[in-house]
Order: C-alpha cells, then structure tokens, then sequence
C-alpha cells in the first residue's frame, strides 16, 4: 500500500478518491489526470465503483478491470514525471462479497477504499438496494424495500460498515456517516438521538481499533454544506489522532478539489 498518511500531510493538492469512465465518472480518466496537473496536484488516485455480482448503474463490469489497469499504466508512462497516479477501487460490501474478496487480490492496487451503497431489503436479504441517489428516488426507495422504517435501515446501514470493518481486505473508509444526510432528511434531528450517536461511536472505535484511514469526503459540501463524516465530528478524529484524508470523491475534473480546502481550514479550526 502506498503511504497516505504522508501524502495527506504532506500536500495539500491531492485527491485519492477518483472515478472513472468504467464506473459513473463523466469524463476519461485522462481528462482528470490533465486537469490535475494544470491545478498543480502532486498525487491522484483513482477509484472507480469496483464490481458486484449484480448490474447496477455506477459499478465497473469485472470485464472492464484489465482496461482500467491498462489506462492506469498508459497514464503513468504519460505523464508519470508530472503527477504520482494510482491505482484503487471503492470497493462495496455485501455481507459474502465486499473489500476482502479473493478477487481483488489479483488486481494490482495501490490501496483499497471500503463503501456501504446497499443494504439489504427487509423482506429479502438477497437483494441489495442502493441507499443513495436523488431524495425522491430514496423516498420511493423506503417504502418499496425498507417498510419506510428509518430507524432500522440507519442501523442496518451501521451494522454492515462495522461487519465491512471487521472483515476487513481494505485501507480507507470511505464516507462513513454518509446516510446521515439522507436519514436527515426523512426525519429531521435523527442524527442527535442519543442512539444513533452510539452508533457513530461504535463504529469510530472500529474504525481506529482496525487501524483504518478515515477519509473526509468532500462531495457534498457545495450543494449541502456537508462533510463526510460531518464536522461535528472533527474534533473527535483529531483527539484520538485518526489518520485522515481529504477526498473530494470526484466524478469530473473539475471537482477535483471542490470542498478540500474548506474542509481543511474547519478540521484544524475544530
């Protein structure tokens, strides 16, 4: 695995938590790498969706994988003496598939970021939902897969991260509380219930008993003011001196950087 916590205190132009045309990503991977390099990073890693066992429409085709290395090279050797670029993949959980899958192995990645997208549905837990997507879709997605049971779908959410933690196979948690957001939205306040904090809590010294990086993810903060996890929890990454990294979870170049600097000011500043 490469160094990330020396790349993230290292520099401040970084992003380690990039998509591609083999997921949902809007551009090639080329058109990032330049737009890079004009904005004077000094390290981009790329992490398309990586496979699941069922077609969804934001995770790579298994297919596609030797593709994506072979651009991986291709860029190196391109613009290698310009930009430090690597190879990852955001890998989702599934309960018997997720991060620590043997398949990976045989995928030569510099490092490897575990994501909760789907949780089971209530009445079959063979079928995975997407959690995420547009407020209506999620709305429709509630009553359709989860009896419009708030409550139960946070701690299911909760529940696969910490299985995901414990099997382990990945270096970075990607987006940790981010179903806080939409769990927000469909109740208001749910975040400040003494539950749901222990939840947040659990998970935290999870994540640090397993020695994981944490990543703060950026994505959100222009539309929402939202930080992945959020800044209420800033000074508690900094007591126990969790190593973080500022990711702007990028589907375009350009924004690549959206959110990073923000979120770097309000982490010292906590």
């Amino acid at each position: 695995m490469i160094d990330i916590p020396h790349i993230a205190s290292s520099c401040k132009l970084y992003n380690l938590h990039t998509h591609t045309q083999f997921c949902d990503a809007h551009a090639p991977m080329e058109d990032f790498v330049t737009t890079a390099i004009d904005a004077g990073f000094t390290h981009l890693g790329f992490s398309p969706h990586g496979p699941v066992p069922f077609e969804t429409n934001f995770n790579m085709a298994k297919a596609d994988v030797p593709s994506y290395i072979n651009e991986i090279e291709r860029l190196r050797k391109k613009y290698g003496d310009k930009i430090n670029i690597y190879a990852s993949m955001e890998i989702d959980y599934l309960g018997d598939y997720g991060p620590s899958n043997s398949f990976f192995d045989t995928i030569p990645l510099d490092y490897r970021i575990g994501s909760i997208h789907f949780i089971p549905a209530f009445d079959n837990p063979n079928k995975f939902v997407d959690i995420y997507g547009n407020f209506d879709s999620l709305k429709v997605k509630m009553g359709k897969y989860f009896h419009n049971d708030v409550e139960r779908v946070v701690r299911t959410f909760y529940s696969q991260s910490m299985a995901m933690i414990e099997k382990g196979g990945f270096h970075m948690i990607g987006h940790f509380d981010k179903f806080g957001y939409n769990a927000s939205m469909l109740k208001p306040g749910i975040e400040q219930e003494p539950w749901y904090k222990k939840l947040e809590l659990d998970e935290f010294q999870s994540i640090m008993d397993h020695h994981l990086i944490v990543e703060i993810n950026t994505k959100a903060w222009e539309k929402h003011q939202r930080f992945y996890p959020d800044a209420r929890l800033f000074a508690l990454l900094k007591k126990y001196k969790a190593p973080v990294v500022f990711n702007s979870d990028a589907h375009s170049p350009s924004k690549l950087n959206a959110g990073r600097l923000e979120a770097m000011k309000m982490y010292e500043n906590a």
